[in-house]
């Protein structure tokens, strides 16, 4: 379990710092040009597509066992980190209050940024059946 513990750490700081500056360039560029729906839902495939490979990187290389019990563990730990550290972001750097960044969840935008980080959250289990499918 130490494994699977170590690797969720490991999954959430990489898919935090590349989400950060995909989010930066979604907030900065993108977003004033297409509005915010709009820029969230093409941001949520490439950082999707990156916890993806960052995942299977991880899984490897800390051999997190093939047991669900442990790639759930690995995708929940990261799952709250994550969670923990976009609610600091809201208040720390937006000055937002915890309830108005549970308010901002319940716009389109953030279900549809929630649904992606629950997908993030499901990736390691996702992984292992991708892994246990028998190849043609």
């Amino acid at each position: 379990m130490l494994s699977a513990t170590k690797a969720g750490i490991f999954y959430f700081a990489i898919v935090f710092a590349a989400g950060f500056l995909l989010g930066t360039l979604r907030v900065t560029v993108i977003m004033p040009l297409i509005g915010e729906l709009l820029a969230v839902a093409l941001e949520l495939p490439i950082i999707l597509f990156v916890s993806w490979l960052v995942c299977r990187r991880l899984v490897a290389k800390f051999s997190v066992s093939a047991m669900a019990s442990h790639r759930a563990a690995m995708g929940a730990l990261a799952f709250g980190l994550l969670m923990l550290a976009e609610l600091g972001l809201s208040v720390l750097v937006f000055d937002r209050s915890g309830a108005e960044y549970l308010a901002h969840l319940q716009t389109a935008s953030g279900l549809l940024g929630l649904a992606g980080q629950i997908v993030f959250a499901f990736m390691p289990l996702g992984l292992l059946r991708h892994q246990q499918r028998p190849s043609t």
